[in-house]
């Protein structure tokens, strides 16, 4: 029988940890301080946003949400950003992205501090990601699945992986977390020849495309550990990954849900960013 990867107990696991540490930094006059940064209102933003404030409540962090209508000039919307970015109140910036396309989000990159860029938005983290410099801050979805795996005890060493989707989201950034523990990674895309074949020879296949069904039950191998990232709505309205799960769940070892997979770990790992944010920049 299969193992069911679901992350609330992840979640919750990392959610104790902090709130103690949290606890113990207040006692030294220290609050950390999460900025969540709108443009619009978006449903899948404003999902993450509901989710992500419950979870720096639970940990015992500030959390503020900055909101600018969907119009705002780029001129107003970098100077109203340039001020959460140097209030010494705020340790971690949040930005959902993409913004509207009249938006430089280049340029909003740039400016981010990036001791404060927790979701790795800022060139400096994401370079850091690559030079395995853990000193920087990886994107939270990525590293939710190194957290998932480890959690569940799933050793990557000499592993091999199917990684579906090069995205600087997830695929690149994720390659590298993965490479980190010593696995041996094939990033497969929409130009890949024969993905099943690769997938079908794999240990572990992380599915990151962002398209229903991408994995299907003959993509793959009795005992294959499979990683949903994939966050989709169906033709009848509802949340899905990119594996055909009803058809994949039988024959894998290990197999994350969506929902309530590696989603519900992706807000606690923004916290515990937020908090060693916090600490670095004292």
């Amino acid at each position: 029988m299969e193992v069911l990867m679901k992350g609330a107990p992840v979640a919750t696991a990392l959610t104790e940890k902090l709130a103690s540490q949290v606890e113990e930094m207040k006692k030294g006059g220290i609050t950390p301080k999460l900025a969540i940064v709108r443009v619009g209102e978006r449903g899948d933003d404003l999902a993450y946003e509901r989710g992500a404030t419950k979870r720096m409540e639970k940990c015992g962090i500030d959390c503020q949400v900055y909101t600018f209508p969907a119009d705002v000039p780029m001129e107003e919307f970098e100077k109203g950003f340039k001020a959460i970015n140097d209030d010494d109140a705020v340790h971690g910036i949040l930005m959902f992205r993409p913004l509207p396309k009249h938006l430089d989000e280049e340029r909003i990159k740039s400016i981010i501090n990036p001791l404060k860029d927790v979701d790795c938005m800022n060139s400096v983290n994401m370079a850091k990601v690559f030079m395995q410099d853990k000193t920087g801050y990886a994107p939270c979805t990525p590293e939710a699945v190194i957290r998932m795996l480890e959690y569940y005890e799933v050793d990557l060493t000499g592993k091999n992986v199917a990684l579906i989707g090069r995205s600087l989201v997830v695929g690149k950034p994720l390659a590298m977390l993965l490479m980190g523990k010593n696995a041996t990674v094939t990033v497969c895309h929409t130009k890949t020849k024969d993905v099943a074949d690769i997938t079908r020879r794999s240990d572990i296949v992380i599915a990151a495309a962002g398209a229903i069904k991408t994995v299907t039950r003959d993509m793959i191998s009795e005992g294959t550990v499979v990683v949903d990232v994939g966050i989709n709505v169906d033709g009848e309205g509802n949340l899905c990954g990119d594996v055909d799960y009803e058809e994949v769940e039988n024959i894998a070892s290990y197999i994350s849900p969506v929902p309530a997979g590696v989603g519900s770990v992706t807000s606690t790992v923004l916290a515990e960013h937020v908090v060693r944010a916090a600490v670095a920049l004292q």
